[in-house]
């Protein structure tokens, strides 16, 4: 009776050993068959994208004069418009200038980002720095901008200058217009005002 129970765990044992290997070698190409590739339908060098608005609606044999609200530029534009979400990304980094109704120019940099076509949300990531036509400036490590609401927020650190009142405002969190002119601060470390900094300096 012991050798025939000694056979029966032993093949018990087996079948259960080939049952997982066989799971994990399902698994595994499945697995590998789910990850797709994916591939731009156009990548462009060296682009300029210019976004305009007519003043009035105009028909198709009417002429008349646009505005510029905004120029985006930059090395390399990957175009991935043929999937169901799609974006366009620009891995080189990117420069996006705006135009207030005063033609007032404000200019935002980034190392990397993406373009979300169908909310017109831009993702703009590394080394990011806006400058505004009146000299103020605010730097942070990541960005969203809104072309529909002309609104940049973000959760990251952040370096604001301004030059108005010649200090630098160091915080974490925050929401601005496109033009710097207004600026909601989710958390502030501190205040540091450059007159003061640089009469020391001169001392």
């Amino acid at each position: 009776m012991t050798q025939i129970f000694n056979y029966r765990s032993i093949a018990v044992v087996y079948t259960m050993a080939m049952l997982f290997l066989s799971c994990g070698d399902n698994y595994k190409r499945v697995g590998d068959e789910a990850v797709k590739k994916v591939f731009p339908r156009g990548v462009v060098e060296d682009f300029v994208l210019t976004y305009t608005e007519a003043p009035v609606k105009l028909g198709s044999e009417d002429t008349g004069t646009s505005k510029v609200l905004a120029i985006l530029s930059g090395p390399i534009r990957e175009n991935y418009d043929q999937l169901s979400f799609p974006y366009q990304t620009f891995p080189e980094g990117l420069l996006v200038e705006i135009f207030n109704e005063k033609n007032e120019r404000t200019t935002i940099e980034a190392d990397y980002g993406i373009l979300y076509s169908a909310t017109s949300i831009v993702d703009l990531r590394g080394n990011v720095l806006i400058k505004g036509d009146d000299g103020k400036k605010l730097e942070t490590s990541q960005l969203y901008y809104d072309r529909g609401n002309e609104w940049a927020f973000t959760q990251e650190k952040f370096k604001f200058t301004n030059p108005d009142d010649g200090t630098v405002m160091d915080g974490e969190g925050m929401d601005i217009q496109k033009d710097l002119k207004y600026l909601n601060a989710h958390k502030t470390y501190g205040l540091m005002l450059i007159k003061e900094e640089k009469e020391q300096e001169n001392d």
